[in-house]
Parts: structure tokens; C-alpha cells; sequence
């Protein structure tokens, strides 16, 4: 079943997150840390299929290894509360192989990051779901700070003077000039996430098509969409971990809630499809009524799909859909077309 989930969030001290200990889980590997003085073992974690780190022309190599980059990366962030990383958690498709899968996230990472002059560390994940719905996904982190053409890092922002309508300098009240942060790039700014999860669903549904395969995915939300449906909430893995044991979580519960919502809610517009269906059907005679009564409308609809059955199981079919819209109508006190 195709599906569609781009998550972005980044990785920060202020929260207590260590980039070395963030990268080394994502691959399943063990790193040590010359900024903390501390390893950071994963190799023990399974489901990691495939990981590597992709670099612009002009990073330097040693930054194809993941321990090196990821020392830079802390080294280069002194403040206690620095912004580390970039971190991409994006949905794979089940309807593709692995290998499939591995060369569209490569694709996706080399033409919306990479070519941006973004260093990007990529894993691709398949965890073991013992016999349930495979949940192929990626990760990406990509450091904040960006490097300069030598190789060398730059800076996250740059200070601009506020300005008033003649284009002169503005004093604040204790007569400093008043300044803003500007970004150096268009990493972090909510039109280039929208660019991002625009071109991976593009990237996916070229696939589809290429493949023949009669579904797309969409990275508008239902509302963008239109569509009357409440979404899902994404688990993550230790949710996923402990529904998977048999610990109820509250994300699970409310999702089964939505599930089991969005069941009802294609249920009741089927009925309600089926209904206008068999009003128009006879049309003519709602023409003909003052005040059409509903029931007389649908046991004639009956006789007239009866007229045309081939078989008694097709009658008993047609009697059977009559007595499920009766009852729907009646339990919600619909009597007449107009209600």
C-alpha cells in the first residue's frame, strides 16, 4: 500500500541530543566521540540495510567517514544550546524492491541535497516486523552549518541592520542600531520543506508509473487535498517496538480510533452514494411527486433491478441492499429526498 511520510526535525544540545550518538544509531555502528570522550554503540541494532555518506564537490574526503564528520561537526558548534543537524525520516515504498528503494533515496538525496552543497549521511532502514506490514524508511542528517567553497565551515547566519522607509539605520531605546539574524541558506526555511516533500512524492509516483502500478502518494495533507479524513499520527520505533510486544501505547490507541473512524466514514458515504444512485434511477417518478416518499422511491428502484435479475441470488442481493438503506434511513430519521 503506498504511503506517504516526510518527516523534518533537528537535532539540538538544548534537547540533549549528541550528533555522534544520533548518526551512530541511525547506521547500526559503533562511533566514538573525541568531542565527548565517549562511544556511542549501536552495532548491536538490526534492520539497518544500507548507509552512506553522500558529499558535495567541496567537502573534503575525510568527511566520507562518519566518525571524522560528525567530530567536525560538534567541533565546529561551541554554544551549549547549537543547532547539530538536520534529520530526515522519510517512508519507502512496499511496492518496490530494496534495491529499488535504496536508488530512489541515493537519487533524492544527491538532487535536493547534495547539489544544495549539503553533506547528507544516509541509512536506509528495514526493521523486522514478524510478519506484519513492512516499514521501509530512510534517514538523512545533514549539518546545519554549511561549508564554505574551501572546505571549510561557514556561518549558520549573518547580521542585517534594520532599516526604515528612507533606507536609514534604526536606533532601539537605549540608541544601538537595530539588527536581525539573516540565514546564509534556504536550508530551514518552510518553502524549501515544502520543495522537498513536493519532489520526493514526485520522484515516488514517476516510479509508480514507470512500473504500471495504478497508485500515487500526495504530499499535501487531507485537508490540502480535500479530503474529509482524519490522518494517522506517525509511531516511530519505540512506539512501533512496544506495540509490536503487546504494550499498549497511547499514539496506538489513537490510531486504531482513527482507523477504525475512517472505516465508519467510508461506510456512511457508500450508503449515502448508493442512496443517490437509486433517486436517480427514478428520476422520472420524483418528477412526478409533490411530496415523493422515500421508501415508495427505493421498494420501486427494488422492483426495477428485480426486473432485470438474472438469478434468485441477485434478488436476494437486491432485497438485501433495500433492507440495509431502509434501516439506515430509519435509524437516522431520513423520510423524505429532501433530508
Amino acid at each position: 500500500m503506498a504511503l506517504y511520510h516526510f518527516h523534518l526535525e533537528q537535532i539540538k544540545r538544548s534537547k540533549g541530543q549528541k550528533a555522534m550518538a544520533c548518526a551512530a544509531y541511525r547506521a547500526g555502528e559503533k562511533l566514538y566521540s573525541d568531542y565527548y570522550g565517549e562511544v556511542c554503540d549501536y552495532s548491536s541494532k538490526g534492520g539497518v540495510v544500507h548507509s552512506e555518506i553522500l558529499l558535495p564537490d567541496h567537502a573534503p574526503r575525510e568527511y566520507a567517514d562518519r566518525q571524522t564528520l560528525w567530530d567536525a561537526v560538534e567541533n565546529a558548534e561551541r554554544a551549549k544550546n547549537a543547532q547539530l543537524a538536520h534529520s530526515f525520516d522519510i517512508a519507502l515504498q512496499n511496492e518496490f524492491s530494496m534495491e529499488e528503494n535504496i536508488a530512489l533515496a541515493r537519487q533524492f538525496v544527491m538532487e535536493q541535497f547534495v547539489a544544495r552543497g549539503m553533506i547528507a549521511d544516509l541509512a536506509v532502514h528495514m526493521p523486522d516486523k514478524d510478519g506484519g506490514i513492512e516499514n521501509p524508511h530512510f534517514h538523512v542528517m545533514c549539518p546545519i552549518r554549511p561549508l564554505n567553497p574551501d572546505g571549510t565551515w561557514g556561518i549558520k547566519q549573518r547580521k542585517e541592520y534594520i532599516l526604515d522607509e528612507n533606507g536609514d539605520r534604526v536606533l532601539d531605546d537605549a540608541g544601538h542600531y537595530k539588527t536581525r539574524a539573516v540565514p546564509t541558506t534556504d536550508w530551514s526555511s518552510p518553502e524549501t520543506l515544502e520543495a522537498w516533500r513536493a519532489a520526493w512524492a514526485e520522484l515516488c509516483n514517476r516510479k509508480f508509473e514507470e512500473k504500471q502500478f495504478d497508485v500515487r502518494i500526495d504530499h499535501r495533507s487531507y485537508e490540502r487535498q480535500g479530503i474529509e479524513k482524519p490522518p494517522t499520527q506517525h509511531e516511530g520505533p519505540a512506539v512501533n517496538e512496544m506495540e509490536k510486544r503487546g504494550i499498549r501505547t497511547q499514539k496506538g490507541d489513537l490510531n486504531r480510533w482513527i482507523k477504525a473512524t475512517n472505516r465508519l466514514i467510508a461506510t456512511i458515504k457508500k450508503k449515502l452514494k448508493s442512496l443517490v444512485e437509486w433517486i436517480t434511477a427514478v428520476k422520472e417518478e420524483l418528477a412526478k411527486a409533490k411530496e415523493p416518499d422515500l421508501a415508495d422511491l427505493l421498494i420501486r428502484y427494488h422492483d426495477m433491478r428485480n426486473a432485470g435479475a438474472w438469478s434468485n441470488n441477485a434478488k436476494i442481493g437486491n432485497l438485501k441492499k433495500f433492507v440495509d438503506a431502509f434501516h439506515f434511513l430509519k435509524e437516522n430519521q431520513i423520510f423524505t429526498v429532501e433530508e
